[in-house]
């Protein structure tokens, strides 16, 4: 339980974040944290944020002076000038997602008015440190959790692979398209994407064109949006789950598929390695690369001596996954912290 029960959250966040045709990592961390965080006792009062110019600044200016405020980083980066002008008035704890680039200066300004920023991984924590965005002390990780599910029963095959992403290029699913080309020939596989085919419609349909181009189009197939059941049973039909990013803050489905006892095969960028940690049921391979995906594939394909390897590698690792509710305990504490700095703070004025 909080020892701040009495003192109101207010998350600022993008007003999609329970939208069902808007599922993303960034959508759901933020409701694993909003449902937690109300579970440890925090009165949390939603900040609904539309991605129209000046929509976060007409939040923040609507919130009370001393506000405990809990703010989404993308509507940092949106309007960044708004969130360092309002900054100094609440207390302010920023969560960081993600860190895509460098920062301008008004984003530093941002970050840096903060009392605590809460990163999804230890590499934003990193890119924030490396770019002067904050003090360490006041960053701190709460990686996002997983549910505990039921394990998966692999064919002999090992032929059902399975990427779960918004269908986009930082994403890389045009990389496992051009790696899966070269296996046109090889009888048994097939691929199944799940995810938003709305945020890059032109890349998705150029990746349609590619797909039917290798003659492929009938062994990958687009699902579009999953959640509960549906995406639950999308996992238990996998052997392998392929996440070929470009840039991941973390890596959501990597560490959702290591939980059902699925191996995985993903690109080392961003936070990717920590969410394989140290399970074995993981390869990870140069990133932006189809031929060392294509390579991995053949490998796995080729030996079932080495599915069966790793797959009892990802079944091992299960009980060490973490769960949405240490997530919520880390974002609490952090509350928690800022509510005593800002009391400290105002201490040291008056003294």
């Amino acid at each position: 339980m909080s020892a701040h029960p009495d003192t109101p959250v207010f998350f600022a966040v993008p007003d999609v974040i329970d939208d069902p045709g808007r599922v993303s990592g960034g959508n759901l961390y933020d409701q694993r944290v909003r449902d937690g965080l109300r579970a440890d006792g925090w009165d949390m009062r939603m900040a609904l944020v539309g991605d129209d110019d000046r929509q976060t600044a007409a939040a923040l200016t609507a919130l009370p002076d001393g506000a405990l405020v809990l703010l989404d980083g993308l509507l940092l980066a949106r309007e960044s000038a708004a969130v360092a002008d309002h900054g100094a008035r609440l207390r302010l704890v920023v969560l960081a997602h993600m860190v895509a680039g460098e920062l301008t200066d008004d984003e530093r300004a941002a970050f840096r008015v903060a009392q605590r920023i809460i990163a999804t991984s230890g590499w934003t924590r990193s890119e924030l440190i490396a770019q002067d965005a904050a003090d360490p002390h006041r960053i701190v990780v709460a990686h996002p959790g997983t549910d505990a599910a039921p394990v998966t029963t692999v064919s002999p095959s090992g032929g059902r692979l399975l990427c779960v992403a918004t269908v986009a290029p930082h994403k890389g699913q045009d990389l496992l398209v051009r790696a899966l080309a070269g296996f046109a020939d090889l009888e048994g596989w097939t691929c199944t994407i799940v995810g938003s085919l709305e945020a890059a419609p032109d890349f998705v349909a150029e990746l349609k064109d590619a797909i039917a181009a290798a003659g492929l189009a009938e062994r990958i197939t687009f699902t579009g949006v999953l959640t509960g059941a549906a995406l639950d049973e999308a996992y238990r039909q996998a052997d392998l789950v392929v996440l070929p990013s470009r840039t991941e803050s973390y890596g959501m489905a990597v560490a959702e598929a290591l939980a059902r006892g699925i191996p995985v095969l993903a690109s080392g960028v961003g936070g990717i390695p920590e969410a394989i940690a140290r399970n074995e049921g993981g390869m990870i391979v140069s990133p932006d690369d189809p031929w060392a995906l294509a390579v991995v594939l053949r490998q796995w394909w080729a030996s079932a001596d080495r599915r069966r390897e790793l797959t009892a590698a990802a079944l091992t690792a299960r009980g060490a996954a973490r769960r949405w509710g240490d997530t919520a305990a880390i974002v609490s504490a952090a509350l928690d912290a800022a509510v005593t700095a800002r009391a400290a703070e105002r201490q040291a004025a008056r003294s």
